[in-house]
């Protein structure tokens, strides 16, 4: 009876919630994949922003949707946060399937150029010769630029100030004038600063180099195994079919493979990946593992992410 209903699938539109604000870096992805499947099933695929709560009212309302292939959400990495910042009305493995991870997006490490530090070695060989002196913006406590600093922080021993702010376009503009030192920020945003020289790229968070930025190393070159990237998929609720999910992952994969969904993705600033199902769920676990440990050793119940 299933493959018959994947044969079918779908049969009417298709809705895919975004638990964040338009413009944004999910809802990016979000409408760029739905726009390719609405052609290729000759069914809408419907965008619906409810944003909130770090993503988690749109998670839960497809939680507690329909397991039937036309309810699914697009989630941020914020989906292996909040869980460890809030009490939430769902679990955030056990009511989902997983379908695909469509793109991430790493940050880059910044530094004020006037600083003598043009590498992570450089970086924590300052920090631990000055203990905090050196201070670093973020676009707020618990948000991934945050998480991600002191990650750094934690794998490397070093002390550094932090100075939240309430978005990171300030935190630029206070790194820019030297008032912080340093911060991870989103590359799509930063890159006119780095190529302007006003700001000085030294790593990015990814585990592998980016194209477009082959000379900027990696932090995992230096700290084995760092990972800090921002990450965009999409989840149905547990319980769907697993022809549906394949179906429809294969059918995302296809939709990234061709050039205009393919080049707006990488020209916004993000890797395209498309991976299966069980590759995401293991994506998910491991973030879930690292951020939860992180988490808990700063004893954050902050929230806050994209």
């Amino acid at each position: 009876m299933h493959l018959v209903w994947a044969d079918n699938y779908p049969s009417k539109p298709v809705r895919l919630v975004v638990g964040f604000s338009v413009g944004g870096g999910t809802d990016t992805v979000a409408r760029s994949v739905s726009k390719k499947l609405s052609e290729m099933w000759s069914q809408s695929v419907v965008v619906e922003n409810k944003a909130g709560a770090d993503g988690s009212i749109a998670t839960e309302m497809i939680a507690k949707s329909a397991a039937d292939g036309y309810s699914l959400v697009m989630v941020s990495n914020a989906h292996t946060i909040t869980p460890f910042q809030r009490k939430l009305g769902y679990d955030p493995v056990k009511d989902f399937a997983p379908v695909s991870l469509i793109a991430s997006t790493p940050n880059f490490l910044l530094i004020y150029p006037n600083y003598p530090i043009k590498s992570v070695k450089d970086l924590v060989a300052y920090a631990k010769a000055q203990p905090g002196k050196l201070s670093f913006g973020s676009s707020g406590t618990g948000t991934s630029p945050y998480l991600a600093m002191e990650l750094l922080k934690q794998e490397t021993g070093i002390e550094l100030n932090h100075v939240p702010y309430k978005g990171s376009s300030q935190a630029v503009v206070d790194l820019l004038g030297g008032h912080v030192q340093l911060m991870f920020g989103a590359i799509p945003t930063l890159e006119p600063y780095v190529t302007s020289g006003k700001l000085r790229a030294i790593a990015v968070s990814s585990p592998k180099r980016l194209e477009a930025f082959a000379d900027v190393p990696t932090v995992a070159e230096t700290v084995p195994g760092f990972d800090a990237s921002s990450w965009y998929g999409i989840l149905a609720p547990a319980g769907t079919p697993n022809t549906i999910v394949n179906k429809i992952q294969g059918d995302i994969y296809t939709a990234l493979q061709t050039p205009e969904v393919r080049n707006f993705i990488m020209n916004s600033g993000f890797d395209v990946i498309g991976n299966k199902p069980q590759e995401f769920s293991t994506v998910i676990q491991k973030d879930m593992d690292k951020w939860g440990r992180l988490l808990k050793s700063l004893g954050s119940s902050e929230a806050g992410s994209r």
